[in-house]
């Protein structure tokens, strides 16, 4: 039954969302709220202030609010109280002044913002242009808040500093990111009135990335930990955020183990179908090195993965998924050099008049690029993965607030969506080549090796002494990095990547796999029952957005 819409929590979340997205225009823009594209947040302490005393407001509304009366309502408030309440321990915790990663922080959103911003209009191109010109101002709230993180002696690891500097060497030189902006604009009607403002920008926001990455050198390296590892408080509090539920994080790292053993079982299995009598290894110098399992260039890859994901859609539709008109399109798109290398979807707008899509990102290579493992990453990424979920959660604007349509994201249930779809299209035998059940196991085991690289590492946690991998050793970077290349197939530029992600995004990446079991868990659970239909179950649980994984079980399952 739909809510009843005039709770006072439908217009008290709207209005979140506007502030909000005046406080954050970068986040705005990643969500597609409209209006804030020409304009940076104030990354300073005192826009931190300003951040922490609104959420503080909102929480204080949101208790002031009439009981809800139904279960949309509840949900409506729940969801609403506990953003508020996450917004607010995130700023009184101090984790606002350690914002500095390889992959996730601010650092990276000065560059990539620019990819998803609209490009269709004069006036579109004067807030990029804007942007860029006032790339200066940004940058100094970003120090000034990197800054009192130094002087509150809360800073991070150098390795996150290091890949940073990095970063920004791309960013400041010829092969930035700013630069595929002059090529969208020559393809575009408006490159004689912006070319020279444009041009003028991009040298100077190219500049400011070159003059942070030394002050990032000179300044805060030298003040930098030493220790990847955060420690067991911090930890769980940040799995906590990205779960919406605690964990005993022995008991994952136990059971993580038990994922490894298991999913590389299958592996040898299916590298035998590839290559009779061959290992792991012989199969996939097999899959990454013959031309016919591979797409030749950059074009291909897109149109086969743009073909792919539409006849996933046109297959299960009706069957498994009632699927909205808006988000029938979708776009693959590949990222500029200097992106941290692999997949990431973007949402549509809230009007869909930006469509959803899947950005990969392969550095500068030309091709070919193996599709054994990329399968897999369509179907989690785009149908029936991200793009199915973020799509339905946007047109529930009956049934759930504006905010839990644009804003709220948990990534235990958005990411253990994306990896279920994996499975379900696996159970579904929608991988047709031994090639492709190969690279979702690949897909699968490197989420397992997430779980204890991510735990071991920051929790300090030995090797057990059971495993045939390092046994009863301490986890090192060199360790994780190994391990991603001999179980999860990585090369060691990617293994690289993902391992200095994890230790600077703490709690983020045991997201996919702690959500996928907490699924399957709850869906087990509804399958004891006579009535239980997986449509049904797929309707509900992308129904209720991506909520924590509490409040999902207490939704579905009571």
């Amino acid at each position: 039954m739909p809510p009843d819409n005039q709770h006072p929590i439908f217009a008290l979340a709207s209005e979140i969302v506007d502030r909000a997205a005046a406080l954050d225009p970068i986040a705005a823009t990643y969500y597609g709220v409209a209006g804030h594209d020409a304009e940076w947040p104030d990354l300073s302490p005192a826009g931190a202030a300003a951040r922490l005393a609104f959420f503080r407001d909102s929480q204080a509304a949101i208790g002031a609010l009439p009981t809800a009366q139904d279960q949309w309502e509840r949900l409506a408030v729940e969801s609403t109280r506990h953003y508020a309440a996450e917004a607010i321990e995130y700023h009184e915790s101090g984790d606002w002044l350690i914002d500095l990663d390889s992959m996730a922080s601010y650092a990276q959103d000065t560059v990539d913002v620019f990819e998803h911003m609209d490009k269709s209009t004069p006036a579109a191109w004067d807030a990029v242009c804007t942007r860029l010109e006032t790339m200066g101002d940004v940058i100094a709230g970003y120090r000034a808040r990197l800054q009192h993180g130094i002087d509150e002696s809360k800073t991070v690891a150098k390795r996150q500093v290091l890949a940073v500097i990095d970063q920004r060497r791309v960013a400041a030189s010829g092969a930035s990111a700013y630069e595929v902006l002059t090529k969208e604009l020559a393809e575009s009607d408006f490159s004689t009135t912006f070319s020279d403002r444009l041009r003028t920008a991009i040298d100077g926001a190219k500049s400011v990335q070159g003059e942070f990455g030394v002050w990032l050198t000179d300044a805060y390296l030298p003040n930098a930990v030493d220790r990847d590892g955060v420690g067991r408080e911090r930890y769980v509090r940040a799995a906590r955020t990205f779960l919406g539920t605690e964990i005993d994080p022995v008991e994952t790292y136990q059971w993580g183990w038990s994922q490894v053993a298991e999913l590389r079982a299958r592996m040898k299995e299916v590298a035998d179908e590839i290559l009779p009598g061959g290992t792991i290894t012989d199969a996939l110098e097999v899959l990454k090195t013959e031309p016919e399992r591979a797409a030749a260039n950059r074009q291909d890859f897109v149109d086969f993965m743009t073909a792919r994901n539409q006849d996933a859609l046109e297959r299960l539709e009706g069957s498994h998924f009632d699927v909205p008109d808006e988000i029938r399109a979708f776009e693959v798109k590949l990222q500029a050099p200097g992106a941290p290398l692999g997949a990431s979807y973007v949402g549509p707008n809230e009007d869909f008049t930006r469509k959803g899509a899947v950005w990969w990102s392969f550095g500068d290579s030309p091709g070919p690029f193996p599709l054994y493992d990329q399968v897999s990453t369509l179907y989690h990424e785009g149908f029936p993965g991200h793009h199915l979920q973020v799509g339905v959660q946007i047109t529930r604007a009956e049934q759930l607030t504006r905010l839990h349509r644009v804003m709220i994201w948990y990534p235990g249930l958005g990411e253990g969506w994306a990896l279920y779809a994996e499975k379900l299209v696996e159970e579904l035998g929608f991988f047709e080549k031994p090639d492709y059940v190969f690279g979702y196991l690949a897909a699968q085991i490197l989420r397992a090796c997430r779980v204890v690289i991510d735990i071991g590492s920051h929790l300090e946690l030995p090797i057990p002494d059971d495993q045939p991998f390092h046994p009863g050793e301490d986890w090192t970077f060199e360790t994780a990095v190994e391990m991603l290349e001999d179980y999860a197939t990585l090369d060691q530029n990617y293994a690289e990547s993902e391992v200095t992600r994890y230790l600077g995004w703490p709690g983020q990446a045991i997201s996919y796999k702690v959500g996928e079991r907490a699924i399957l868990d709850i869906r087990a659970q509804l399958e004891a029952r006579d009535d239980f239909d997986l449509k049904t179950f797929h309707a509900d649980l992308l129904g209720v957005g991506p909520v924590g994984l509490d409040l999902l079980r207490e939704l579905l399952v009571g």
